[in-house]
């Protein structure tokens, strides 16, 4: 019956049974502690970089800006 609203019932029942009261709150604690691994949180908290989101939109700035080089031949 998976897929069902009342497998999802029964698999609920089933993991709490086997695994004790409290494994959806195991489960979110695992994710929780996982979710910061990369991007401007990393480098402002990890690497103590505060300006990284800066210099990035810098970057990303001047190069959506430059213009067109011509030949000159």
């Amino acid at each position: 019956m998976s897929g069902t609203k009342t497998g999802g019932l029964k698999a609920r029942d089933t993991n709490i049974r086997k695994y004790g009261d409290d494994f959806y709150k195991r489960l979110g604690a695992i994710g929780g502690k996982k979710g910061h691994k990369g991007g401007f949180w990393y480098a402002k908290h990890v690497l103590k970089d505060d300006n990284f989101a800066r210099e990035a939109g810098r970057r990303g700035g001047t190069i959506s800006r430059r213009k067109k080089q011509v030949d000159e031949a």
